[in-house]
């Protein structure tokens, strides 16, 4: 029987994991991979993290399932956080999932259930789970404008043009904040906009959000999304505690939907906990329930998002200065890009050969679309980088 398997393609960005790891070069420089890094070079455990887990395994009297909904305490305080008072509480529904990736797959799967001939619209660029995952669901799917290569910021003209042809109940993924790839976001009046159009076409908002905090701030970077889920009747949206958390092993994540009244709230919850059911029962509980007493404890929360703002500003400061350095390197301002998106990363706009170069040459991985994680780069060897992608001509 197995053998009548075909091979899945690879990952190409476990693949560079691979190349990365077997280069015997000192001064090799990882961009690719999108983890959270210090200056050293480390994905540190959050100092609040820390001291929840201490707690917990003070505290914990059993392993025990939870339920299929997971931790309802870790629900409610990520409802909280994303939400805050733009949508009253009894017309949200939630559920704990494995990451960030399990709520975009349970939401996919509540959509497909719900309406079977609804088409999902996603941006092009986006993370490339989204297709691959709507591919294996069978769900239709297609692409709307979403980056200007020649200014890279967002096509915001060419994204309204293009979901000016959705039908009435198709959903449009949204990222939240800090797209991936390209770290281009919507401004506040262009979210206004999307919503406008999801009101007047009756779209489906559902809402990526990967990287609360890693962007203008924890409130900041939900802005647009609450305002969109104040108004709009129904709405999806996918959590993850991966990054601003530091929880990527954990698998940290909800998913959340929000209904047209509270009567159908329910049955929203009711079905994403027979996804769970179906596709893995219980979610794993001890990332969730250390989010929760972080979320809960004023001292804690209050630690957690003093450490997540340095890691913010931590991120800004690295992009001004390679934008600066690229500019010294280039004679020129076409990096200035760098400094004004947001989020772990930023598409720089070199061709797969330049890409092919800069590894070969100079030991700098980077995903083919020239992708690169921001927080991966080396405070001190900016000048270095920039150098090697002038050398390349990207």
């Amino acid at each position: 029987m197995l053998e009548a398997l075909t091979a899945p393609a690879p990952d190409k960005i476990i693949e560079l994991m691979g190349l990365y790891a077997a280069d015997p070069r000192a001064d090799k420089l990882d961009l690719g991979v999108g983890v959270y890094k210090d200056a050293e070079g480390r994905t540190p455990i959050m100092r609040a993290v820390k001291a929840a887990e201490q707690r917990l395994w003070q505290e914990q009297a059993t392993k025990s399932y939870v339920g299929l909904l997971g931790d309802l305490g870790f629900v409610e305080a990520m409802r909280d956080l994303i939400f805050g008072a733009a949508v009253p509480a009894e017309r949200v529904s939630g559920a704990q999932t494995p990451g960030g990736t399990g709520a975009v797959r349970q939401l996919l799967e509540l959509a497909r259930l719900a309406n079977p001939e609804a088409t999902v619209w996603y941006s092009d660029p986006t993370w490339p789970n989204h297709p691959a995952i709507l591919k294996y669901l069978g769900i239709p799917s297609t692409t709307y404008r979403y980056f200007d290569a020649a200014t890279r910021g967002v096509d915001f003209d060419g994204m309204i043009a293009d979901l000016g042809a959705a039908k009435a109940g198709d959903v449009v993924l949204l990222h939240g904040c800090c797209h991936n790839p390209t770290g281009a976001n919507p401004t506040f009046a262009e979210w206004q906009a999307l919503t406008d159009l999801c009101l007047d076409r009756g779209l489906v908002p559902m809402i990526d959000l990967a990287y609360q905090g890693f962007g203008d701030g924890l409130d900041e970077d939900v802005a647009g999304v609450r305002h969109m889920a104040a108004r709009v009747p129904e709405l999806l949206l996918a959590a993850s505690c991966s990054k601003n958390f530091g929880l990527y092993r954990d698998r940290v994540g909800a998913a959340f939907t929000v209904t047209a009244d509270a009567g159908v709230t329910p049955l929203a919850r009711g079905n994403l906990a027979t996804l769970n059911r179906l596709n893995y029962s219980f979610p794993p509980d001890h990332g969730a329930k250390t989010v929760g007493i972080i979320l809960t404890d004023p001292a804690l929360r209050a630690d957690w998002i003093a450490e997540l703002e340095a890691m913010r500003q931590g991120m800004l400061t690295l992009r001004s200065g390679l934008a600066e350095a690229l500019r010294r390197a280039t004679n020129s301002d076409r990096f200035d890009f760098v400094a004004t998106h947001r989020g772990m990363f930023s598409r720089l706009g070199a061709m797969p050969a330049q890409v092919a170069a800069l590894r070969a040459d100079h030991g700098v991985y980077m995903v083919g679309d020239s992708r690169i994680n921001i927080a991966g780069l080396p405070a001190g060897g900016l000048d270095r980088l920039a150098a090697a992608i002038a050398a390349v001509g990207a």
